[in-house]
């Protein structure tokens, strides 16, 4: 039962006509403290059809920012709400380079997190989304490059030892 329904969900995602919304939705989702990645939505859609490599890569990069300024905001009220919490090694790193940090938040894993250390900090917060976004969008530019070189066959081949 559940199983068909995320085929079909993934199958409705994948028409054309929603794909740009698609990208949106999981790329916003995917930059918040949920562990989704977006990189297979992008490179499916654009796999799928390379004149919207562009408008593929923007709708991506503003998503995964606004997921980013979505966490940034948790951050900061949870500031109001845990002041007094004791501070990481992690907010020393994110003190000392500002809203540079940000340019980071594009590292799987650790991202997340930081952009929400940014916001607890009360770091500046338009410096914080524009490094926000070129860090996303030159991730999106690079791993759509990257998995676009990569030859058919070997997706096939991929596609086979999947199922």
């Amino acid at each position: 039962m559940i199983e068909s329904a995320v085929l079909w969900l993934l199958s409705w995602l994948a028409i054309p006509q929603v794909g740009l919304t698609s990208v949106f939705l999981i790329s916003f989702v995917s930059a918040t403290l949920v562990p989704l990645g977006s990189e297979p939505a992008v490179f499916a859609v654009i796999k799928a059809d390379s004149d919207l490599f562009w408008p593929v890569i923007l709708v991506a990069t503003v998503g995964n920012t606004l997921g980013g300024v979505v966490n940034y905001w948790m951050g900061y009220g949870a500031h109001e709400a845990f002041a007094k919490e004791k501070k990481t090694h992690w907010f020393g790193w994110v003190e000392r380079f500002g809203p540079k940090a940000m340019f980071m938040t594009w590292l799987p894993g650790i991202g997340d997190p930081i952009s929400t250390l940014g916001g607890w900090l009360k770091l500046s917060f338009w410096p914080c989304v524009w490094y926000m976004a070129a860090g996303k969008f030159l991730r999106y530019i690079i791993m759509t490059w990257a998995l676009l070189n990569v030859p058919d066959h070997i997706w096939h081949q991929i596609a086979g030892w999947i199922g």
